[in-house]
């Protein structure tokens, strides 16, 4: 089939297709992060930034592409969350700039409205990074410019992009190192690729189905719904076996075999609690389950979890208030009827996928009048309640939850923004895959609110700027001093590798500890005590007067009454601090200061 334009239903199927093509496929985009630990969370990011921008689709399209792309643009702005979201709802904000003014876009239009999403996306990045989303995002748009003049055809062109796309996903690896010592392609681009292959295939079938994932150099394909627990083994993610992954999987291996959706109305239920605590209520479902995903506000509480123990996890979902929409599905049934009858394995319905959400549209907070405005007021991303006690301590006025695998959206920042009353506002994100989404909430602030991100990227780093700060200091001289402060500080982070891998000759086993220093793996041992020693060493040089240590959810005392004995008699000249942190997945978290 042949198409010369496309006009806003077709562009609002595309993107619905592109949507549900990420969402099949998210646990294998998580599945290739770099790094062995418990953070894989491109996937889970791009695909809830995604999902925001297609409701808003769903609930506003009409036949004008131009009108239809700023809705998406609005929607995944607000939804964006982590650095690889952020990127994507750039790139989708300046293809829809660029379509504003037309109600179709013919072959010549829709590249260059690639085109300028690229551009868009490369200025929103301070420092863009070759071989990650942006280069595949550039390397398309690029080939689409190009082939635009010699095709009419929309179809004929999504071909060309959709080949290229992956093309230059493929040669990721090529221009970041990491990807190719490791064996796997960028984990943001790949979500690209998915999402541009949803609309390849509805402008060709007009529909989006659930078939093995392509193998890119080698790599073999998994099924969307195996969980990352399987798919992140190196004989599953780096295997050059020209068969399907299914085939490779034993169906023992899938420890959480129950996929459960549903939602929790807490208006309804016999034992409604009035409050909520999101991180409790996570914490409680990894017990017995992984890839847990809770998106909750004053009404609704969505839900989904794998799990060994589903009346557990309904047990656990009561309390909150009524269950409604319960989808389960036994994924050792789906692996075991693949194996034997050749087919591909169904996605879980979306049940999120039609529930309305809150409108994702910029409103402009009641600011007070000056005179009864706070000088100064302070957000910052925490990850532990006993973290969180340590920043409203130091005048923290807005907590939000967040951390590894669970990033708060550009929409989260602005709702905290709008809830303090003061004339400048700081932002500590204390992530590296944070920073661009506050960064983004200010910029749809800028003249409404006076807004300053600090770029925190790790917990100790914000508790260092937050006792930098002086309420008599000018904007200017706190700023300055609390850059100077994340400057100074030193973090490290203990948790386990979730798969065996070799990064610079270090070699790390699959469930060992691993000490993390300034994002560089540079410890790994079988004890707790050993890799957070080894760490300590690697941070500890001369000139070093200050340790901090925020202890994890998981942490035994006794571990932590061995480290910190350590640390006085080999260190006696340094002085030690220890806190309970509560975070999860990591049974340390360390800061060295000067």
């Amino acid at each position: 089939m042949s198409k010369r334009s496309i006009n806003g239903t077709d562009f609002t199927a595309m993107v619905l297709a592109g949507a549900e093509k990420l969402q099949q496929h998210a646990e294998h985009v998580n599945s290739l992060n770099v790094f062995p630990v418990p953070d894989g969370d491109t996937g889970t990011n791009m695909n809830l930034t995604m999902t925001a921008g297609a409701n808003e689709l769903k609930r506003n399209n009409t036949a004008s592409v131009g009108q239809c792309a700023s809705v998406l643009s609005k929607g995944l702005l607000m939804g964006a969350r982590g650095n690889s979201g952020v990127i994507l709802s750039q790139l989708f904000r300046g293809l829809g700039r660029y379509a504003a003014q037309y109600d179709e876009l013919n072959t010549q239009q829709f590249a260059a409205a690639l085109q300028t999403g690229v551009d868009t996306a490369y200025k929103a990045v301070v420092k863009p990074v070759e071989g990650t989303i942006l280069t595949v995002a550039k390397e398309a748009a690029r080939h689409a410019v190009y082939y635009a003049r010699r095709t009419t055809d929309i179809v004929e062109l999504m071909t060309e992009v959709l080949a290229k796309a992956k093309e230059a996903l493929a040669h990721t690896p090529e221009l970041l190192p990491v990807l190719k010592q490791v064996g796997v392609v960028d984990s943001g681009g790949q979500g690209l690729v998915y999402i541009y292959e949803g609309f390849h295939q509805h402008l060709t079938s007009g529909s989006v189905s659930a078939p093995v994932q392509t193998p890119v150099q080698g790599q073999a394909a998994a099924p969307a719904s195996v969980p990352a627990a399987v798919l992140t083994k190196p004989e599953n993610v780096l295997s050059s076996v020209q068969s399907s992954a299914q085939s490779q999987l034993s169906t023992e291996d899938i420890e959480f075999l129950y996929d459960m959706e549903f939602f929790i109305n807490r208006q309804l239920g016999p034992s409604v609690k009035s409050d909520f605590d999101e991180e409790a209520f996570r914490k409680a479902l990894s017990v017995n389950g992984d890839s847990i995903i809770v998106i909750s506000d004053d009404e609704t509480i969505k839900v989904h979890v794998h799990s060994k123990t589903p009346g557990e996890v309904l047990n656990l979902a009561l309390v909150h208030g009524e269950i409604t929409q319960i989808h389960i599905l036994n994924m050792r049934e789906q692996h075991r009827d693949l194996l034997t009858a050749g087919m591909d394995i169904a996605p879980m319905p979306d049940v999120f996928a039609d529930i309305p959400e809150e409108k994702a549209s910029v409103q402009s907070p009641a600011v007070p009048p000056a005179d009864d405005m706070a000088p100064y007021g302070f957000i910052a991303v925490s990850s532990g309640d006993g973290i969180s006690d340590i920043f409203r301590s130091l005048g923290v006025d807005a907590i939000l939850a967040g951390g590894q695998t669970m990033n708060p959206s550009t929409e989260d920042f602005v709702n905290a923004i709008s809830s303090i009353s003061a004339k400048h506002i700081y932002i500590l994100p204390n992530n590296s895959n944070i920073v661009l989404a506050a960064q983004q909430a200010k910029e749809l602030l800028e003249g409404e609110r006076d807004i300053t991100v600090i770029p925190s990227k790790s917990i100790p780093q914000g508790i260092s700027a937050a006792f930098a700060f002086q309420e008599d200091d000018s904007v200017d001289a706190n700023t300055s001093n609390m850059l100077e402060a994340i400057a100074q500080v030193k973090s490290g982070q203990v948790t386990n590798a979730v798969r065996d891998t070799v990064i610079e000759d270090l070699e790390i086993k699959s469930g060992q500890y691993i000490g993390i220093e300034s994002s560089k793996i540079v410890a790994a041992a079988d004890e707790l005590l050993a890799v957070s020693q080894q760490l300590l060493t690697s941070m500890l040089v001369n000139g070093d007067e200050i340790v901090t240590v925020l202890t994890g959810a998981d942490t035994e005392a006794d571990v932590t009454e061995a480290l910190g004995s350590w640390l006085e008699e080999t260190y006696p000249q340094v002085e030690v601090e220890i806190h309970e942190g509560g975070q999860p997945l990591y049974y340390y978290l360390f800061s060295v200061e000067p």
